[in-house]
C-alpha cells in the first residue's frame, strides 16, 4: 500500500504550522497537519502488521493507547504546557521481563557449581530456560564479535552466533587473546575499596589535612574506625621530632607525594583551548552516547553528574557513572559537592583515571538546588570558595567550574564569581548563558557570555547555550571565549561535532541517522550486556535519546537554514518513510523504531519520557 507523502503534504495546512513555517522557513509543500501525519504512520503500522512484518501490539501498549484517546479531548481543553519532569512514570526494573532466569553458575559454566544448592532461586535446567527464552534478535553478537567470547552465554539475545549444539558456550581464541590485554572500559570500582566505603574505613589523609586548616577549633571526624576525632593541635605544622601529630593515621611508608605538596604549576596541564567539549548530561550522556559523539568528532568527554554522598557511601550504580571508555582520550567526571566535608576526592585521583574533575555549581534541579548544591553555590561564596580551593589542593589534575548567569532571570552574578574563581586556581569555567529560572524558555545571552569571557582570561571560559549548526558555533568563536560546550545541540544532532569541524551543514538521510542508532545500540550491549536485561536497558536510554533526535529537521527540507534550537519543529513529511518515522514526537513511534534495531518489546513494556514535554501527540 504506498500512500503519496506529498499528497498530505498539499491538504489543509493548520494555521499554527504556518506560522512555524514562517519561523523556520521549511519548504511549503512538506508541511502537513498532525492528524494527517499521524494517521500516515498509523496507516504503515497496520499494513506492516497484516503482511507479518510487525509483531502485534502488547495489551499494556494497546490499554496505553486507549487511554491517551479518551484524554484527547481533556488536553483539548487543557492547553497548558508540559513541563517538568515525569516523576511518577513507570519504573520497570529490566531484569523483571524475564518470568525465568537461569542461575550465574550455569551461564558461567563453573565447575564448582552452584553455591546455594536447593535453596538456588534460579533455574539450573538449560532445556527448560530456553523454553521460555526470547527469541533471538540476530547471528551477531557485538560482545563476542569485539572480545572473542560473551560473558553472557546460552542467556545472550544473540545465542546462536556463539553457542554449540550442546548449549555451550564457544570462544573465538584469535579475538579472545587480543582483546585480553586490552581495557576496553576504565575506572570500574573494586569491591576492596567499595567495603571500605561502606564501613568508612577509607582514609582521606588531604582532605582531612584541609579540613583541619580552615577549621582548627572544631573536631574533625575521620574515616578511620579506630580514631574517631582529630583534635587540633597548635604545634601541628611543626616538625613530628617536636611532637606533632600526623594528621591522620599512615600506612606503610611515607612517601614524598605525602608530605610534599604539588605547586599549581607541577600539576598535569591540559589544553583545553579550541576542542569541542561534550557537556555532560543526566540519563542521557551515558557512555555510549559518548561513544558515538567521539566517533562523529568530539574532543571533550566528561561522565553524568555523580553526587558525592552516593560516591562515599560506595554506591556502585554512581560510581558506574565514572566509567570511561578507552577511546574518551579527554575524559572528566563531575560532582556537585554542597560542603567543603564532601568534596572528598581523594578517592577519586586514587583509584580512576580522569584528565580532569569538574564542579558542577550550574545544576538547575531542585533536588540539588535546596540542598545547597548546584546553583546554589553561585550565591553561597564562602563555601564555594572553601571547596574550589579544598579540592584543588587535594588534585594532581586541573579543576574546572561549569556556572550559570545567575539564580533569578535579570539579576546576573557571573561577572563577580568569575575574578574570584581565578584567585581560587580553577583551570576552567564553562558559562551557560542562561539564569536557574530561565531554564531553557529563553535564548543564551552570548553578549554577557563575551563580557565574561575577557574577565576570566587567561584563564580560559567555554560559552554554552543554543548551538545547534556549525554558524552557531562559528558566530559564538568571534567572542572572545576558548571553546564552546554542546549539550541540547549534540542531543538533537550528535553529527553537530562533524559540521562544526568541517564547516557545512550536514544533510544527512534517514538511513545514515538508523546507522548511528544502530552504532549506540551495538554499544549499548557491550556496556550494559547482551541478554534481556541489557537489551532493555539498553532500549530504554535508546528512546530517552529518541525523544531529542525527533527535533531535528532536515537541512533539505528548510527553504532556508538554519534551524534554531528552541523552535519546536511543526508536523512535516519527510522524503521517505523511515524520516517521517524519525520525525514523530509521539513515544509509541520511538518504540517502532527501536523495535528496528532491538526486536519487539516484552509483554509488559512501558515506556515515557524522563521529561513531560518530550512526547506529545
Amino acid at each position: 500500500m504506498q500512500i503519496g507523502i506529498r499528497s498530505f503534504a498539499l491538504s489543509a495546512v493548520h494555521p499554527e504550522s504556518e506560522s512555524a513555517v514562517k519561523e523556520l522557513y521549511l519548504h511549503s509543500w512538506f508541511l502537513t497537519t498532525k492528524e494527517h501525519f499521524h494517521e500516515f504512520l498509523s496507516s504503515r503500522r497496520s499494513v506492516q502488521s497484516q503482511d507479518g512484518t510487525q509483531d502485534s501490539e502488547p495489551e499494556r501498549k494497546r490499554m496505553k493507547m486507549e487511554e491517551e484517546c479518551d484524554l484527547k479531548e481533556k488536553r483539548k481543553e487543557n492547553k497548558k504546557m508540559f513541563r517538568g519532569q515525569n516523576k511518577s512514570r513507570p519504573r520497570v526494573k529490566p531484569h523483571s521481563y524475564e518470568e525465568k532466569r537461569l542461575c550465574p553458575s550455569i551461564v558461567q559454566e563453573r565447575d564448582t557449581g552452584c553455591s546455594f544448592g536447593d535453596k538456588c532461586r534460579f533455574l539450573h535446567d538449560v532445556g527448560e530456560y530456553m523454553l521460555s527464552k526470547a527469541a533471538d534478535l540476530g547471528d551477531r553478537c557485538p560482545l563476542f564479535s569485539s572480545q572473542g567470547k560473551c560473558p553472557y552465554g546460552v542467556t545472550c539475545r544473540f545465542a546462536r552466533a556463539h553457542t554449540s549444539a550442546e548449549m555451550k558456550n564457544l570462544v573465538n581464541e584469535e579475538v579472545f587473546r587480543a582483546s585480553s590485554g586490552q581495557e576496553s572500559v576504565r575506572n570500574l570500582l573494586d569491591k576492596d575499596l567499595q567495603r571500605r566505603l561502606r564501613k568508612k574505613s577509607e582514609d582521606f589523609p588531604r582532605t582531612q589535612e584541609f579540613l583541619q586548616s580552615i577549621r582548627p577549633e572544631k573536631k574533625i571526624q575521620t574515616a578511620g574506625p579506630e580514631e574517631k576525632l582529630l583534635e587540633h593541635d597548635a604545634g601541628a605544622g611543626g616538625d613530628a621530632q617536636n611532637g606533632a601529630t600526623p594528621p591522620g593515621k599512615t600506612v606503610g611508608p611515607i612517601t614524598d607525594d605525602d608530605i610534599i605538596k604539588l605547586r599549581p604549576c607541577e600539576k598535569k596541564q591540559v589544553d583545553f583551548r579550541d576542542k569541542l567539549y561534550l557537556a555532560p548530561l543526566t540519563t542521557v550522556g551515558n557512555l555510549p552516547f559518548r561513544r558515538v559523539c567521539k566517533l562523529l568528532g568530539a574532543d571533550i568527554t566528561c561522565g553524568e553528574m555523580a553526587v558525592c554522598t552516593n560516591l562515599l557511601q560506595g554506591q556502585a550504580s554512581e560510581w558506574a557513572l565514572l566509567k570511561r571508555h578507552c577511546s574518551e582520550d579527554l575524559f572528566g567526571v563531575q560532582v556537585p559537592p554542597q560542603r567543603a566535608e564532601e568534596a572528598r576526592v581523594d578517592v577519586l585521583i586514587k583509584n580512576i583515571q580522569v584528565d580532569f574533575v569538574d564542579i558542577n555549581s550550574g545544576c538547575p534541579i531542585d533536588l540539588v538546588y535546596k540542598k545547597g548544591g548546584g546553583c546554589g553555590l553561585m550565591t553561597r561564596t564562602n563555601k564555594f570558595e572553601q571547596i574550589v580551593r579544598g579540592m584543588n589542593s587535594v588534585l594532581d589534575v586541573p579543576l574546572t567550574v561549569k556556572i550559570r548567569t545567575g539564580v533569578q532571570q535579570n539579576t546576573n552574578i557571573a561577572h563577580k564569581l568569575i575574578p574570584e574563581m581565578k584567585k581560587w586556581g580553577v583551570s576552567l569555567i564553562t558559562l551557560h548563558g542562561r539564569s536557574r529560572e530561565q531554564r531553557y524558555t529563553k535564548s543564551a545571552d552570548w553578549d554577557y557570555i563575551d563580557s565574561c569571557a575577557r574577565l576570566a582570561a587567561p584563564v580560559p571560559l567555554f560559552g554554552n547555550g543554543d548551538i545547534l549548526t556549525y554558524e552557531d558555533a562559528v558566530k559564538a568563536r568571534e567572542t572572545e571565549v576558548s571553546g564552546v560546550m554542546l549539550g541540547r545541540g549534540a542531543l538533537i544532532k550528535p553529527w553537530l561535532f562533524t559540521e562544526i569541524k568541517e564547516n557545512r551543514h550536514w544533510d544527512i538521510s534517514s538511513g545514515e541517522r538508523l546507522d548511528i542508532l544502530r552504532d549506540f545500540t551495538n554499544f549499548g550491549l557491550e556496556h550494559w550486556g547482551s541478554d534481556t536485561q541489557g537489551v532493555e536497558k539498553t532500549r530504554n536510554f535508546l528512546l530517552e535519546w529518541l525523544s531529542f533526535l525527533c527535533r531535528y529537521i532536515p537541512v533539505g527540507l528548510l527553504e532556508r537554514v538554519p534551524q534554531k534550537i528552541n523552535e519546536r519543529p511543526p508536523f512535516y513529511m519527510g522524503r521517505d518513510y523511515m524520516e517521517t518515522l524519525m520525525a514523530s514526537q509521539h513515544v509509541d513511534d520511538w518504540i517502532q523504531i527501536s523495535e528496528m534495531l532491538l526486536g519487539p518489546v516484552p509483554k509488559n513494556f512501558s515506556f515515557l519520557p524522563k521529561h513531560k514535554a518530550n512526547s506529545y501527540k
